[in-house]
C-alpha cells in the first residue's frame, strides 16, 4: 500500500494538510496534532505506507495514531496497492501512467498505458492535424499507427513537432513515418496484411468522403471523422458500426472514468457520416451537390487548403483524446456527436447527431476490410 504517485502533500495550516490538487480526488486532513503535519508531508519522499509508518514511529509518533492516519488516507482513496507495478511502458508515456494512476480506482496506470501497445490505429490524411494525431497516439503508447497519404509535404504543413522546412517537397508518408519514429522509436507503422485497425482517423477537407465512410461502416471498422474547413474544424462523430463493440478492452471502462457523451446504443448504432449528410440535406436541399464538389473537385486557383496552426493543434489533441478513450474501452464524447472548433477563439462546442431514419447504417451487412485500412499503407 502506498500513496498514489505524484500526489502533493501540502500544508494548509498548523493542524491541517491537503493531499492532491485536482478537485476530483484532493482531500484535507484536519485536526492534526503538533508535529503530525511535518511527518505526513514526508509521504512525498516515502510514499510506501509501511515504510512511512516505521519512519514516523522512529520519530516519536504513537503506533495507534500512525495506524489511524494510514486508515484515513486509505478511506480517502488517495492510496493504492498496485501503483508500484511497472510493466514496460514506452519512453515518453510516463506522464500518462501517472495521470491514470490517479484516475483508475485500482491505481494501476502502468497497466492502462501498457495495454495500448497492442492497439492498431489508422490515420488517413497527414497534414498538420493528421500528423499531430499520429504523433500524439505514438507518444501515448499506441503500438501500431498505420499512415495513409499520397501527397507531398508543403510549406503550409510545417508546424510544431511535425514537419520541418527541409521536408517540403518530400513524400508525406515517408516523412511522417520518420517523425513518428523520432517521437517513439518503438512505434510500428506496418502490420501483417489484412490486419484490421481498432479505429481509423480520417482527416479530410471541406466535407467527408461518403465513399470512404460507407466502406468503413460496411466493414464494421470504428472510425473518427475530422473535417477541416475554411475557418473551423469538425472532430467527430466517432462512428462505431453495429457489432463493432464499444472499445478494445471492455474491462478498462469498468475501472476508469471516461467521457460520457451523447453516445448511440451500446455495441454500435451511433450516427454515421451519411446520417449527418442526410440531416444536412433535410435543412439544405442543395447540400448533396455542394458536398460532392467539396469532395471530388479540388480548388484550382489557390491550391490544396492548409490547416491553421492553432486550429490544427487543438483538433489533433481532441481527435487523439477521443481515439485513446475508445481504445481504452471508454465512451468518447463524439459517439453520436461532433466537436465544432471555430476560429478565432477555438472554443470547442459539442453538437449531438442522431441516427437518421432514412440511412439504414444500423442494418448494413459486413464486408471485407477496405483497402484504406489495410496494414502497411
Amino acid at each position: 500500500m502506498r500513496l498514489r504517485p505524484h500526489l502533493r502533500v501540502l500544508r494548509r495550516g498548523p493542524d491541517e494538510l491537503q493531499v492532491g490538487t485536482d478537485p476530483r480526488w484532493a482531500v484535507r486532513l484536519t485536526g492534526l496534532a503538533a508535529g503530525e503535519v511535518e511527518l505526513l508531508q514526508e509521504l512525498e519522499s516515502v510514499p510506501e505506507l509501511d515504510r512511512w509508518a516505521t519512519w514516523a514511529l522512529d520519530r516519536g509518533l504513537d503506533r495507534a495514531r500512525a495506524e489511524q492516519l494510514v486508515a484515513l488516507l486509505v478511506d480517502a482513496q488517495v492510496t493504492s496497492t498496485s501503483a508500484g507495478r511497472s510493466p514496460t511502458v514506452r519512453a515518453g508515456a510516463g506522464a500518462d501512467v501517472a495521470a491514470w494512476t490517479l484516475l483508475r480506482p485500482d491505481g494501476d496506470g502502468a497497466a492502462q498505458v501498457d495495454a495500448r501497445r497492442s492497439a492498431v490505429v489508422g490515420v488517413h490524411g497527414l497534414g498538420r492535424l493528421g500528423l499531430g494525431v499520429a504523433t500524439t497516439l505514438a507518444a501515448a503508447g499506441v503500438g501500431t499507427v498505420l499512415l495513409d497519404d499520397d501527397g507531398v509535404v508543403r510549406s503550409s504543413d510545417v508546424g510544431p513537432g511535425g514537419y520541418r522546412m527541409g521536408d517540403v517537397g518530400s513524400a508525406r508518408l515517408g516523412t511522417a513515418t520518420r517523425v513518428l519514429r523520432d517521437v517513439s522509436p518503438e512505434i510500428r507503422c506496418d502490420a501483417a496484411p489484412g490486419t484490421a485497425p481498432d479505429v481509423v482517423v480520417l482527416v479530410e477537407h471541406g466535407a467527408a468522403s461518403p465513399e470512404t465512410a460507407l466502406r468503413l461502416v460496411t466493414a464494421g471498422l470504428p472510425h473518427l471523422s475530422v473535417v477541416v474547413r475554411e475557418g473551423d474544424a469538425l472532430v467527430g462523430p466517432l462512428v462505431v458500426p453495429v457489432g463493432a463493440g464499444d472499445g478494445r478492452r471492455g474491462g478498462a471502462a469498468a475501472t476508469a472514468d471516461h467521457g460520457t457523451g451523447p453516445a448511440g446504443p451500446p455495441g454500435g448504432g451511433s450516427a454515421c457520416l451519411r446520417c449527418l449528410d442526410l440531416h444536412r440535406g433535410d435543412v439544405d436541399p442543395a447540400w448533396p451537390l455542394v458536398a460532392a464538389q467539396l469532395v471530388c473537385r479540388p480548388p484550382t486557383s489557390s491550391g490544396p487548403p492548409g490547416e491553421p496552426v492553432a486550429l490544427a493543434g487543438l483538433g489533433a489533441a481532441l481527435a487523439a483524446a477521443e481515439t485513446l478513450t475508445h481504445l481504452d474501452g471508454g465512451t468518447p464524447r463524439t459517439r453520436g456527436a461532433a466537436y465544432e472548433i471555430a476560429m478565432p477563439d477555438l472554443m470547442p462546442r459539442l453538437r449531438p447527431w442522431a441516427v437518421h431514419p432514412d440511412c439504414g447504417c444500423t442494418a448494413l451487412p459486413p464486408t471485407p476490410v477496405p483497402t484504406l485500412a489495410r496494414a502497411g499503407r
